[in-house]
């Protein structure tokens, strides 16, 4: 059967049949036909409008409520609590305040005792309870920054314990929702900016806890992810792409990468334990582990295992998207094979090999499972100093914080959400930047 839209051609006898006429595009059935066709088309496009609606209105629900859990994070509740230091009975050499053992001359002296005295004086019994447990560490640091204060009377503003925090959220029990109103009639409680929360380390107090000895952490097993997977996974990649014999052995290596590519994190985790944590043995003597459990070091080897592959298929695909003329008249007028990758081909294929790394790099940042096995979810009082130092992450940090009892640590966990999407934004912003700046048209 012949196409209507087509004319027919001569037979083969040599006489040529008559052509038929174009098609009728008025008649009622070929409206029709157009009609539903254009009618498909609209309902193609609504569908397309619905999803990124549907997408954005995630998204947005997700950030609305991320803030607005984890808003109250960075503040705190604080109580004035007055303290005539003269009354008190410390004996402290002000001159050992400005070296190194003063923390230890201070509560040595009796600090914790004399600020629990102090609330109770100042609002009755059980005002100890008014004002969190460390509140004396705020005491030390007000006296190490000014120890005239104990010659005299002074005000200090100290944290609210986690109960009394609730309650000025009127989340709390009748008795501390009455403590707040006495606190309030006295004028003595008020909220301010929680510069600890970004300059302190975990703690068991909600009132107490912060965000910098993870943060830390996520930085040093960062920079050991980067330094590591980057320039290994890109060599590799131009190997494979550039110089590697297409056989069954870079065959058998392609597949491989391809494969770990999509292994669960955990199963690197697992890797990482046996490898950098697990005992080995060297001419019948057993010795432990090579690296120490816990560091920033050993997380970062561990990551740098997951990433590799990721990095290295977005470098290959990037140098394949160049085009092979770049490549051909390089080498026409006298190029190495060197001088052609790293001239020309490189310098191309950057902006995504560096998009590809800024992604596997956010995936590494939001990984949770491998750094667990490796037993970065210890409890980090310090902020790590070196790269060996026992050190957890951001998203380790959450998970501890979200698995707490404590009511208090609800509002840390979303404010410390918020801290971490801030620095998934910052090295999304960095990889468009630097997409930008080295992207090279042709």
């Amino acid at each position: 059967m012949s196409d209507p839209l087509m004319p027919e051609l001569p037979s083969a006898g040599g006489d040529a049949a008559p052509a038929r006429k174009p098609t009728d595009w008025t008649t009622d059935a070929m409206r029709r036909r157009i009609r539903k066709r254009y009618a498909k088309e609209r309902r193609f496009k609504l569908l397309g409008l619905a999803a990124v609606v549907m997408s954005a209105a995630f998204l947005a629900f997700l950030l609305v409520t991320m803030v607005s859990q984890g808003f109250g994070g960075f503040f705190r509740t604080e109580i004035a609590l007055p303290i005539n230091f003269p009354q008190t009975g410390m004996e402290v050499d002000k001159e050992s305040l400005s070296k190194p053992g003063a923390d230890l001359a201070l509560s040595g002296a009796g600090l914790e005792n004399t600020v629990s005295t102090a609330a109770v004086i100042a609002f009755g019994p059980g005002g100890e309870e008014f004002i969190s447990e460390n509140a004396w560490l705020s005491v030390r640091e007000a006296i190490k920054d000014d120890p005239s204060l104990l010659d005299r009377q002074a005000v200090i503003s100290v944290p609210a314990s986690a109960e009394i925090d609730r309650a000025v959220s009127e989340e709390g029990s009748p008795e501390a929702e009455a403590a707040v109103a006495q606190l309030q009639a006295e004028g003595a409680i008020g909220e301010g900016f929680n510069w600890q929360f970004l300059s302190a380390s975990d703690s068991t107090d909600p009132t107490q806890v912060g965000i910098w000895g993870a943060l830390k952490g996520s930085l040093f097993t960062m920079f050991v992810t980067f330094i590591i997977a980057f320039p290994i996974g890109v060599l590799s990649a131009i190997y494979l792409e550039e110089y590697a014999p297409k056989n069954r052995w870079t065959d058998l290596v392609e597949v491989s990468i391809n494969n770990l590519a999509a292994v669960p994190s955990i199963i690197f985790g697992l890797l990482g334990l046996a490898v950098f944590l697990g005992s080995w043995t060297l001419f019948g003597q057993k010795f432990g582990p090579l690296l120490p459990r816990s560091a920033a070091l050993v997380g970062g080897l561990t990551l740098a295992l997951m990433i590799m592959p990721v990095i290295v298929i977005a470098s290959r695909n990037a140098i394949k998207a160049v085009p092979p003329s770049i490549r051909d008249a390089a080498l026409g007028i006298g190029a190495s094979k060197v001088q052609v990758v790293f001239h020309h081909v490189l310098p191309l294929a950057l902006p995504g090999i560096l998009t590809g790394t800024i992604i596997g790099m956010a995936r590494a940042l939001g990984e949770t499972a491998p750094l667990l096995l490796v037993g970065m979810r210890a409890f980090i009082a310090t902020p790590p100093d070196t790269l060996t130092d026992k050190a957890t992450v951001l998203p380790v940090q959450i998970f501890l914080w979200s698995d707490e009892v404590s009511r208090g640590f609800v509002e840390k966990t979303s404010a410390a959400i918020i801290v971490l999407l801030l620095f998934l934004l910052a090295m999304n912003a960095l990889a468009i930047y630097l997409r930008n700046k080295f992207e090279t048209r042709w």
